[in-house]
């Protein structure tokens, strides 16, 4: 199937909406997860039931605009409630394996932010346990479900574009070094590596840039 120019192939993306309905627990209250909940939203018929935060009232401010059910003290409680099938964690990188261990240990599927973790061995040790406990656990690398990725894929599958040798790819924005950000943080795993990095990481170590 191709779009009307008779080159390009149309984007296999499905829609997200149909299919099960997850009850959906948010691991932080920050803005990143203020955009998630946002798109799941707008794009989805899931539905965000509960978050958990550092402090209660950041999770009732964030639960009031956001319309969340309800905001819990701990992300103890976060996995423990009945009404979460499904936990999201944007926390900073340094606790993304320590929260989604936390989930899996309590039968919760579990989708976390990229980086998944800040080590091999971190990664491995959750992707273990989720096959061990039955659950599903993914890295929320998010332009990888891009419609163009999809239709570059389709090419490079096609050969069109010849013999791929060499896939290069640039990710940057500015950052003020004088203002305190986690990015700039080593405590919180911070750094252009885990941050930006992973985006052409992960574009270089797709099966589309020709590599396994």
């Amino acid at each position: 199937m191709t779009t009307p120019n008779g080159w390009f192939p149309a984007v296999r993306v499905p829609l997200l909406r149909g299919g099960p309905v997850l009850r959906w627990g948010g691991a932080r209250s920050g803005t990143i997860a203020g955009d998630f909940v946002a798109a799941v939203r707008r794009n989805t018929d899931q539905r965000v039931t509960a978050v958990a935060s550092r402090s209660i009232e950041r999770g009732r401010r964030f639960a009031e605009r956001h319309a969340v059910d309800r905001a819990h003290t701990s992300y103890e409680a976060l996995v423990a409630d009945p009404a979460v099938d499904i936990v999201y964690v944007a926390a900073p990188h340094s606790e993304h394996a320590r929260l989604g261990l936390l989930a899996i240990g309590a039968g919760k599927h579990v989708l976390i932010e990229k980086p998944i973790a800040t080590s091999a061995r971190e990664a491995e040790e959750v992707a273990a346990a989720a096959r061990s406990a039955g659950v599903f656990a993914a890295e929320a690398m998010w332009t990888r479900y891009l419609p163009q990725f999809d239709v570059l894929d389709q090419l490079l599958q096609r050969g069109d574009l010849g013999t791929i040798r060499l896939a290069t790819a640039e990710v940057g924005w500015a950052i003020d070094a004088d203002v305190p950000n986690r990015l700039l943080d080593p405590g919180l795993a911070g750094g252009v590596a885990l941050d930006m990095g992973v985006y052409g990481y992960w574009f270089n170590s797709s099966p589309s840039a020709g590599h396994s």
